[in-house]
């Protein structure tokens, strides 16, 4: 029988802070960067939860959401909802409370799946342009979202002006047309155990901004970069060739790209 995945979203709000009581100002602000500080900061995460298995035939069910709800409740919101992590969660007094090491918290410590559901995945997300993912027999990835804005012409030199109009339509319009293109950057490994941290955010930004946002933001595809040049910039051969920009230049191993152009059309690369 085939397996069939739900997937159950919580919340929780928690306060943290990145800051080692053992070291000085400055050794903290060398490890944490621009968000260390003795003082906490808040976050509302959302936490997704995929179960697995076969449809029961006496209930038309996977497994009861009343029954998921009542175990994440107990095991994830009550331990983390209302309290300082450093403070209130035990684990955490020495322990970066990241995002990474709070996902990796609770996949540990997550109790099994009522009946015969299987935890297959977590997504935790601190805010709508950073997450944390685990999947099963995958590496845990920790994803950041940028935004910028491009325009682009579909025309295919090859072609005539009638073949070029019937292969892309609108797109092919003289002119040109622009997006605003929402990248996905999802990298994997080891958390650093001195920050908790699978890449210090600060490099990954820094190097995202270099590479593709502030080199493509408000530019057009077709005249303004040369590694488009004599391509025809189709989304495809743009997500192509951010992933090897990035692949070749951040510090940690690129896991996947997604490239969103519209909110009916993504593009993804990954596992090259």
């Amino acid at each position: 029988m085939p397996k069939i995945r739900l997937i159950r979203t919580v919340s929780f709000s928690s306060g943290h802070r990145y800051w080692n009581p053992n070291l000085s100002p400055e050794e903290n602000r060398d490890l944490f960067g621009p968000w260390a500080s003795p003082y906490n900061h808040g976050h509302n995460y959302v936490l997704d939860v995929a179960a697995e298995g076969s449809i029961d035939s006496r209930t038309g069910m996977v497994v009861n959401i009343k029954d998921i709800d009542d175990l994440l409740q107990q095991a994830v919101v009550r331990k983390f909802d209302g309290k300082s992590i450093n403070d209130e969660v035990p684990e955490f007094a020495i322990r970066p409370p990241t995002l990474e090491n709070v996902l990796d918290s609770i996949r540990d410590k997550m109790p099994p799946l009522p009946g015969k559901a299987t935890l297959v995945g977590l997504k935790l997300a601190e805010t709508p342009t950073l997450w944390a993912q685990w999947e099963t027999r995958k590496p845990m990835t920790l994803t950041r979202a940028y935004e910028f804005a491009a325009s682009h012409r579909l025309h295919e030199s090859g072609l005539s002006a009638e073949e070029n109009v019937a292969l892309f339509g609108k797109c092919n319009n003289p002119m040109g047309h622009g997006h605003n293109y929402i990248l996905e950057v999802s990298v994997s490994g080891e958390p650093d155990p001195r920050t908790g941290m699978l890449v210090r955010l600060e490099d990954l930004d820094r190097i995202v901004h270099e590479q593709i946002v502030d080199r493509y933001d408000h530019k057009n595809f077709n005249t303004d970069l040369s590694e488009f040049e004599g391509l025809n910039p189709t989304s495809e051969i743009v997500t192509q060739s951010i992933y090897d920009r990035l692949k070749s230049t951040l510090p940690v191993k690129l896991e996947r790209i997604c490239l969103r152009e519209t909110a009916r059309n993504a593009f993804e690369v990954s596992g090259q």
